[in-house]
């Protein structure tokens, strides 16, 4: 009998990461924290990352904050944007020369990039501090949150911590689209030498 594979287990989690997502995504007009706490949850069940929901679910919650903050909707569809495109094109880079995994890097790749896809901690980090800052600008707009440092609200201490670090993301995000151009670039140089 043949296995099943759609129920492997990372399916069955991302599975429920979609079911987490669209919950969060129903609530955010009526329940900020409940929204909040869907996504939260469904971002830290991604033990096993998949591309495809990543994107999706910190697109959805961009187009909200578009919504919400009308004046800064460039910002968010250039965030949306550079997340999109750079993570295809490295995906489609790491296919095209034979990788296994996006996350797959040797020693003479970017430095920036072998470290960030090779130290967890630090792909942890930059990827909690992102969808934090998100998250927080979304909560935000309901609730500074308990006031915790000189007047400042939790919500907004989180933002403010975060927000470098998601910039910083963003910049990778950058660093990453330039290489996997580049890495095409140089398989396309060599598929017309070799016609």
């Amino acid at each position: 009998m043949a296995e099943n594979v759609f129920l492997f287990i990372p399916n069955i989690v991302d599975y429920f990461r979609v079911v987490f997502a669209f919950a969060s995504f129903y609530y955010m007009p009526s329940d900020p924290w409940l929204a909040s706490v869907l996504y939260i949850v469904r971002s830290k069940l991604g033990a096993m990352l998949d591309q495809l929901i990543d994107r999706m679910t910190t697109m959805c919650l961009c187009a909200a904050l578009c919504h919400f903050y009308p004046k800064y909707m460039l910002f968010f569809q250039a965030s949306m944007a550079i997340d999109i495109v750079s993570h295809w094109f490295h995906l489609q880079s790491s296919l095209m020369t034979g990788k296994t995994s996006h996350k797959v890097l040797d020693l003479s790749a970017n430095p920036v990039l072998r470290h960030y896809y090779h130290n967890k901690l630090i792909l942890f980090i930059m990827c909690s501090a992102n969808e934090l800052f998100f998250c927080m600008l979304y909560l935000c707009y309901f609730t500074e949150g308990p006031t915790v440092l000189f007047g400042v609200g939790l919500c907004r201490l989180i933002l403010y911590v975060c927000a470098p670090l998601s910039f910083i993301k963003t910049g990778i995000s950058l660093v990453q689209l330039g290489a996997a151009m580049s890495n095409i670039a140089t398989i396309d140089t060599e598929d017309r030498k070799n016609k």
